[in-house]
C-alpha cells in the first residue's frame, strides 16, 4: 500500500484493518494477523508508530519440525525524504529508527514486512525444552527415546579438554 505524504491529514491517519492492506508480504507463508498503526506528518517527516502481529511457518532450530511462529513488533519509525544522490548523510545512534521515502510516497507494506521479519527469533524453537536430533542416527529425540551410544570425543580436541582449568582466573 503506497502512502502519499502530502495526502496524510493533519490529524494523522490510523491503520487498523489488516485485510484492507491487501497482500503485504511477498512470501505467501506470512499472514498479517493484527495491525494498529498511526501515521502522522510533521513537515516533511513522517512518523509511523504502533504494533503489528503476524504469523509464519518456520523450522525448529533443533529438531527441524515445522512450527507456526508469531512475530509481534512495536513500530516506531521516522521517515524522511531521501537526500539527493550527491549528498552525504551522517547517521547517529538516535537515527537508527530513520528510513527514507522518495517522490513524496512510501510503501507501508514494505515497512510492515521489514519490521515483522526483524521481530522473528534468531533461532526458532518448537518449545523451550526441545531435545533436537540424535547426532548418531538423526532421529527426533522429542518423538522417540534414542538408544544410540554417545559418540566418543574427537581426539583432535583433547588438548582443549582442560583449557578452562589451565586459564588464570
Amino acid at each position: 500500500m503506497m502512502v502519499r505524504v502530502p495526502d496524510i491529514p493533519t490529524e494523522g491517519l490510523g491503520v487498523t484493518d489488516a485485510a484492507a492492506l491487501g497482500t503485504v508480504y511477498r512470501d505467501p507463508g506470512w499472514r498479517l494477523e493484527d495491525v494498529q498503526l498511526r501515521i502522522e506528518r510533521d513537515g516533511l517527516d513522517v512518523f509511523v508508530t504502533g504494533e503489528l502481529r503476524a504469523t509464519v511457518t518456520q523450522t525448529c532450530g533443533r529438531c527441524l519440525e515445522p512450527l507456526a511462529a508469531t512475530a509481534a513488533a512495536a513500530i516506531n519509525v521516522r521517515l524522511v525524504p531521501r537526500p539527493a544522490t550527491g549528498d552525504t548523510v551522517e547517521l547517529f545512534a538516535d537515527d537508527l529508527d530513520v528510513d527514507f521515502y522518495e517522490k513524496d510516497e512510501f510503501d507501508l507494506g514494505a515497512l510492515i514486512e521489514a519490521e515483522t521479519a526483524l521481530a522473528l527469533p534468531m533461532k526458532p524453537l518448537c518449545r523451550e525444552g526441545c531435545l533436537g536430533l540424535c547426532p548418531v542416527c538423526g532421529g527426533n529425540r522429542n518423538v522417540v527415546a534414542c538408544a544410540c551410544p554417545p559418540r566418543p570425543a574427537d581426539p583432535r580436541l583433547a588438548v582443549l579438554k582442560d583449557l578452562a582449568a589451565r586459564l588464570p582466573h
